[in-house]
């Protein structure tokens, strides 16, 4: 009997390699974690598919309702690619100034795309987000606040690192977008060994990298609980083009340019350590990218 499985569950279990280019200290391992290879595109496919479905098993949403939510791409192109595979309808709100590979995929998938004026940022498309869902009635899932974003990093994420580099990890880097990533597997990973650093990538004063934000006060995510980071590292923009670059040239790595974002972060923290097994997001793919700058010289 032919075995087959869904596409939904497809999500996760993606690889982990080593980096064998960008260093070298011959006593630490560099690995990429290579979020690319989840369905959707993206390490964001595991907090949409959680997010929506423990949603629908608590009975807050049935089939056929409708969700909004406020986005800077990979989410949405994960909400878009499995709202309808669950049963809902997706509204998304996200700056005009996108890619337009991230545009033409979330309306490939069937969402609604509303396009906000690029001088009002991510935190004008949540403020219109918020009021879709109190005029209209819409669903916010919220995955600034909404603890299913993080949960499903502590329950796919954190474990399959751990597993794949036997208990050795000494240290975590990830972007820091709404920081469900670097939560739930910050608390997953500590949970096994309190030792992990945990190390967060954020962009310099005035750097501007897709996936990777410095958060004003008012629109800091709930989710965030700053004793989960034992360390910052900020990336400026440059440094972050050039490491996705190298990526892609050096270790056939095609990523984004947070992932070169978390990779540069990483190799800062490398380069003060004896030894050491370190683990790095690759969030998405390059190809997002490609009506972008990203890649030219």
């Amino acid at each position: 009997m032919i075995k087959t499985e869904g596409i939904l569950d497809q999500i996760g279990r993606t690889p982990l390699v080593e980096a064998t280019h960008l260093h070298n200290n011959p006593n630490v391992k560099l690995l990429l974690k290579l979020e690319g290879n989840n369905p959707g595109g993206s390490v964001k496919d595991r907090a949409a598919f959680n997010m929506i479905n423990e949603a629908l098993q608590r009975g807050d949403i049935k089939k056929g309702d409708t969700l909004v939510e406020a986005t800077s791409g990979n989410t949405g192109i994960a909400l878009a690619f499995i709202a309808p595979l669950l049963g809902v309808n997706m509204v998304l709100v996200m700056s005009e100034n996108s890619t337009e590979e991230r545009i033409k995929s979330m309306r490939a998938y069937g969402a609604e795309l509303i396009l906000t004026p690029k001088e009002i940022g991510i935190e004008g498309a949540r403020d219109l987000a918020i009021e879709l869902r109190d005029q209209k009635g819409y669903f916010m899932l919220n995955q600034f606040s909404n603890p299913d974003n993080w949960k499903a990093h502590y329950k796919t994420t954190g474990p399959e690192i751990w597993e794949a580099t036997d208990g050795e990890i000494t240290h975590f880097v990830s972007a820091m977008g709404t920081t469900g990533t670097i939560m739930g597997v910050s608390t997953f990973l500590k949970e096994k060994n309190k030792t992990i650093t945990i190390v967060g990538a954020q962009p310099k004063d005035g750097a501007k990298i897709p996936g990777i934000r410095k958060w004003p006060e008012a629109y800091l995510p709930e989710i965030f609980d700053k004793t989960k980071v034992d360390q910052v590292v900020e990336v400026s923009e440059e440094d972050a083009k050039i490491m996705t670059q190298r990526l892609a040239k050096e270790e056939g790595v095609f990523g984004g340019m947070s992932s070169g974002g978390a990779v540069a972060s990483a190799l800062k923290i490398i380069d003060t350590l004896e030894s050491g097994v370190v683990v790095a997001i690759i969030c998405d793919r390059g190809d997002r990218y490609l009506s972008s700058d990203l890649f030219e010289n």
